[in-house]
């Protein structure tokens, strides 16, 4: 009898190890890695506490002139419900540039005063998370714009000055 249990128990014992076998796997391929930028374009309008960044991951990248135009055309019906707006109006040609961490932005008027501030901030944190989209290996915060009118240069700045309130 005790052979008999004993058999019954060393046959259960090795049904259960053979039935938990855990195959191996592969590797498991999970997609692209997370990227630290959205794709798209990222424009920053000001509001009553300062400057807001909004994402519009539809839209393509083409220049640094076109973040300007999309600046100039303000933010959409959602953001303006929001309390979003632009201040940034030209009368005039303009043309921004960038070059490796550097950017420059030819505007036809001056820029010179504490209430343009926004503006200013509108035009630099909008600019280098556009040149940073342009040349991946950059970051926001490596992008320094210079804003030149008439003659004068302001700047380098770079966005997170304009974040600080």
């Amino acid at each position: 009898m005790k052979t008999l249990r004993t058999c019954v128990v060393v046959t259960l014992f090795l049904s259960a190890v053979a039935g938990c076998r855990i195959t191996p796997t592969g590797a498991i391929d999970a997609g692209e890695p997370i990227t630290g930028l959205t794709k798209g374009v990222r424009l920053y309008f000001a509001s009553d506490t300062g400057l807001r960044g909004v994402s519009r991951p539809d839209v393509k990248l083409r220049s640094l002139d076109f973040v300007v135009r999309l600046l100039l055309a303000g933010p959409n019906e959602s953001e303006q419900k929001s309390g979003l707006t632009t201040l940034v109006a030209f009368n005039g040609p303009y043309h921004a540039s960038g070059s490796g961490n550097r950017v420059t932005f030819d505007v036809p008027e001056t820029y010179r005063s504490a209430e343009k501030r926004l503006r200013n901030g509108q035009l630099v944190c909008s600019l280098a998370r556009a040149q940073a989209v342009l040349h991946p290996k950059l970051r926001p915060d490596d992008v320094q714009v210079t804003l030149r009118s008439q003659g004068e240069s302001l700047g380098p700045y770079q966005c997170s000055y304009f974040l600080r309130n």
